[in-house]
Protein backbone atom coordinates (compact mmCIF):
# COMPACT_ATOMS: atom_id res chain seq x y z
CA UNK A 1 0.00 0.00 0.00
CA UNK A 2 1.68 3.10 -1.14
CA UNK A 3 0.14 6.25 1.48
CA UNK A 4 2.00 9.17 0.16
CA UNK A 5 1.65 9.84 -4.05
CA UNK A 6 4.86 9.20 -5.08
CA UNK A 7 4.72 13.22 -6.79
CA UNK A 8 3.97 14.18 -3.53
CA UNK A 9 6.83 12.56 -1.28
CA UNK A 10 9.14 13.80 -4.04
CA UNK A 11 7.93 17.15 -3.09
CA UNK A 12 8.30 16.84 0.63
CA UNK A 13 12.09 15.46 0.17
CA UNK A 14 13.07 18.53 -2.69
CA UNK A 15 11.98 20.49 0.40
CA UNK A 16 13.34 18.66 3.30
CA UNK A 17 16.90 18.82 4.10
CA UNK A 18 18.18 15.22 3.43
CA UNK A 19 21.47 13.33 3.92
CA UNK A 20 24.50 13.88 1.92
CA UNK A 21 25.60 12.40 -1.51
CA UNK A 22 27.26 9.76 -0.09
CA UNK A 23 24.24 8.04 1.60
CA UNK A 24 22.70 8.52 -2.07
CA UNK A 25 25.60 6.72 -3.37
CA UNK A 26 25.01 3.92 -0.59
CA UNK A 27 21.22 3.88 -1.00
CA UNK A 28 21.85 3.44 -5.31
CA UNK A 29 24.82 0.65 -4.12
CA UNK A 30 21.94 -1.14 -2.08
CA UNK A 31 19.30 -0.98 -4.45
CA UNK A 32 21.61 -2.63 -7.35
CA UNK A 33 23.18 -5.52 -5.51
CA UNK A 34 21.24 -6.15 -2.10
CA UNK A 35 18.14 -8.39 -1.67
CA UNK A 36 15.26 -6.63 0.46
CA UNK A 37 16.18 -3.22 -0.36
CA UNK A 38 13.37 -2.23 -0.04
CA UNK A 39 14.32 -2.39 4.53
CA UNK A 40 15.97 1.29 3.07
CA UNK A 41 14.80 3.91 5.06
CA UNK A 42 14.66 6.52 2.45
CA UNK A 43 15.44 10.39 2.41
CA UNK A 44 12.50 11.75 4.05
CA UNK A 45 12.48 9.29 6.76
CA UNK A 46 16.10 10.61 7.61
CA UNK A 47 14.76 14.39 7.43
CA UNK A 48 12.33 13.30 10.51
CA UNK A 49 15.34 12.03 12.30
CA UNK A 50 17.48 15.24 11.12
CA UNK A 51 14.74 17.16 12.35
CA UNK A 52 14.55 15.28 16.09
CA UNK A 53 18.49 15.46 16.38
CA UNK A 54 18.31 18.86 15.91
CA UNK A 55 15.33 19.25 18.88
CA UNK A 56 16.77 16.81 21.49
CA UNK A 57 21.10 17.18 20.75
CA UNK A 58 21.16 13.55 21.71
CA UNK A 59 24.89 12.37 22.60
CA UNK A 60 24.12 8.54 22.74
CA UNK A 61 21.96 7.01 19.92
CA UNK A 62 21.10 3.09 19.60
CA UNK A 63 19.42 1.98 16.16
CA UNK A 64 17.90 -1.92 15.75
CA UNK A 65 18.61 -3.31 12.72
CA UNK A 66 21.49 -1.58 10.73
CA UNK A 67 20.70 -3.65 7.09
CA UNK A 68 23.36 -1.32 4.91
CA UNK A 69 24.22 1.77 7.22
CA UNK A 70 22.12 4.17 5.17
CA UNK A 71 20.03 5.30 8.62
CA UNK A 72 23.24 5.50 10.45
CA UNK A 73 25.29 7.29 8.59
CA UNK A 74 22.35 9.60 7.92
CA UNK A 75 21.76 10.41 11.93
CA UNK A 76 25.80 10.40 12.78
CA UNK A 77 26.14 13.23 9.56
CA UNK A 78 24.11 15.07 12.04
CA UNK A 79 25.08 14.52 15.91
CA UNK A 80 27.74 16.54 17.63
CA UNK A 81 31.41 15.33 17.28
CA UNK A 82 31.21 13.60 20.69
CA UNK A 83 27.67 12.37 19.74
CA UNK A 84 27.76 8.05 18.93
CA UNK A 85 25.22 5.47 17.48
CA UNK A 86 25.07 1.78 18.24
CA UNK A 87 23.69 0.18 15.42
CA UNK A 88 23.03 -3.39 16.16
CA UNK A 89 22.00 -6.14 13.50
CA UNK A 90 22.52 -10.10 13.34
CA UNK A 91 24.17 -9.71 9.69
CA UNK A 92 27.83 -9.77 9.43
CA UNK A 93 27.62 -9.29 5.46
CA UNK A 94 25.89 -5.98 5.85
CA UNK A 95 27.43 -4.91 8.65
CA UNK A 96 30.73 -4.89 6.69
CA UNK A 97 29.01 -2.92 3.42
CA UNK A 98 27.98 -0.74 5.66
CA UNK A 99 31.51 0.32 7.54
CA UNK A 100 32.59 0.55 3.89
CA UNK A 101 30.68 3.36 3.30
CA UNK A 102 30.93 4.95 6.79
CA UNK A 103 34.57 4.42 6.12
CA UNK A 104 34.55 7.34 3.79
CA UNK A 105 32.77 9.66 5.40
CA UNK A 106 33.96 11.90 8.56
CA UNK A 107 31.56 11.07 10.55
CA UNK A 108 31.90 7.31 10.34
CA UNK A 109 33.41 7.51 13.49
CA UNK A 110 30.48 8.04 15.46
CA UNK A 111 28.58 4.88 14.59
CA UNK A 112 29.74 1.72 16.93
CA UNK A 113 28.73 -1.19 15.37
CA UNK A 114 27.59 -4.39 17.52
CA UNK A 115 26.98 -7.38 15.75
CA UNK A 116 25.10 -10.42 17.31
CA UNK A 117 21.23 -10.91 18.20
CA UNK A 118 19.90 -7.70 19.18
CA UNK A 119 18.20 -9.19 22.58
CA UNK A 120 21.66 -10.79 23.77
CA UNK A 121 23.79 -7.40 22.78
CA UNK A 122 21.35 -4.71 23.66
CA UNK A 123 22.56 -4.74 27.01
CA UNK A 124 26.02 -3.50 26.48
CA UNK A 125 24.77 0.29 25.86
CA UNK A 126 24.70 1.29 29.49
CA UNK A 127 24.69 5.33 29.20
CA UNK A 128 20.72 6.89 29.29
CA UNK A 129 19.39 6.46 25.05
CA UNK A 130 18.84 10.38 23.97
CA UNK A 131 17.43 8.57 20.85
CA UNK A 132 16.50 4.90 19.79
CA UNK A 133 15.21 3.88 15.98
CA UNK A 134 13.51 0.61 15.75
CA UNK A 135 13.94 -1.01 12.65
CA UNK A 136 14.54 -4.82 13.14
CA UNK A 137 12.57 -7.87 13.43
CA UNK A 138 8.99 -7.11 13.87
CA UNK A 139 7.85 -10.01 16.57
CA UNK A 140 10.80 -8.31 19.05
CA UNK A 141 9.67 -4.82 18.53
CA UNK A 142 7.71 -5.17 21.88
CA UNK A 143 11.39 -5.81 24.00
CA UNK A 144 13.73 -3.52 21.87
CA UNK A 145 11.45 -1.09 22.88
CA UNK A 146 10.54 -1.73 26.55
CA UNK A 147 14.65 -2.01 27.00
CA UNK A 148 14.73 1.52 25.07
CA UNK A 149 11.71 2.92 27.57
CA UNK A 150 13.55 1.02 30.65
CA UNK A 151 16.88 3.49 29.61
CA UNK A 152 15.69 6.18 28.27
CA UNK A 153 17.13 9.90 29.53
CA UNK A 154 14.43 12.32 30.28
CA UNK A 155 14.29 14.03 26.91
CA UNK A 156 14.79 10.70 24.73
CA UNK A 157 12.37 9.92 22.01
CA UNK A 158 12.44 6.43 20.34
CA UNK A 159 11.29 6.34 16.90
CA UNK A 160 9.18 2.86 15.60
CA UNK A 161 9.65 2.22 12.17
CA UNK A 162 7.32 0.07 9.88
CA UNK A 163 4.45 0.70 11.91
CA UNK A 164 2.14 0.80 9.75
CA UNK A 165 3.03 -2.55 7.89
CA UNK A 166 1.73 -2.02 4.09
CA UNK A 167 -1.60 -1.55 5.84
CA UNK A 168 -1.72 -4.66 6.84
CA UNK A 169 -2.17 -3.54 10.67
CA UNK A 170 -5.73 -2.36 9.43
CA UNK A 171 -6.41 -6.29 8.78
CA UNK A 172 -8.76 -8.37 11.75
CA UNK A 173 -9.07 -11.94 11.49
CA UNK A 174 -5.89 -14.42 11.12
CA UNK A 175 -2.64 -12.33 11.48
CA UNK A 176 0.85 -13.15 10.77
CA UNK A 177 3.05 -12.90 13.74
CA UNK A 178 5.09 -9.45 12.99
CA UNK A 179 1.39 -7.93 11.86
CA UNK A 180 0.37 -9.03 15.23
CA UNK A 181 2.96 -7.76 17.10
CA UNK A 182 3.01 -4.91 15.47
CA UNK A 183 -0.66 -4.41 16.22
CA UNK A 184 -0.39 -5.13 19.88
CA UNK A 185 2.71 -2.70 20.64
CA UNK A 186 0.82 0.03 18.83
CA UNK A 187 -2.21 -0.57 21.23
CA UNK A 188 0.14 -0.99 24.12
CA UNK A 189 1.63 2.18 23.23
CA UNK A 190 -1.65 3.71 22.30
CA UNK A 191 -3.07 3.20 26.31
CA UNK A 192 -0.46 3.91 28.01
CA UNK A 193 -0.82 7.06 30.10
CA UNK A 194 2.83 7.51 30.88
CA UNK A 195 3.62 8.55 27.07
CA UNK A 196 3.43 11.19 24.19
CA UNK A 197 3.22 9.66 20.79
CA UNK A 198 2.58 10.55 16.98
CA UNK A 199 2.25 8.03 14.11
CA UNK A 200 3.36 9.66 10.83
CA UNK A 201 2.36 8.21 7.81
CA UNK A 202 5.52 8.71 6.75
CA UNK A 203 6.93 5.53 3.79
CA UNK A 204 6.09 2.82 6.51
CA UNK A 205 4.50 4.99 9.47
CA UNK A 206 7.08 6.06 11.72
CA UNK A 207 5.74 6.19 15.52
CA UNK A 208 7.59 8.63 17.59
CA UNK A 209 7.05 8.49 21.43
CA UNK A 210 8.33 10.51 24.15
CA UNK A 211 7.87 10.24 28.13
CA UNK A 212 5.91 12.97 29.69
CA UNK A 213 7.35 15.49 31.31
CA UNK A 214 6.87 15.04 35.25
Amino acid sequence: MKFVPKEIEEYCTNISTTPSSLCSELADYTRQNVDLSVMLIGPMEASVLTMLIHQIRPKTIIEFGTFTGYSALAMAEQVESDGKIFTLDVNADTQNLAQSFWDKSPHGHKIVPICGQALETMGQITAPLDLVFIDADKTNYRSYFQYALENLSPKGVIVLDNMLWSGRVLEEGQLDDSTLALKKLAREIQTDDRLIKTLLPIRDGMLVVQLKVK
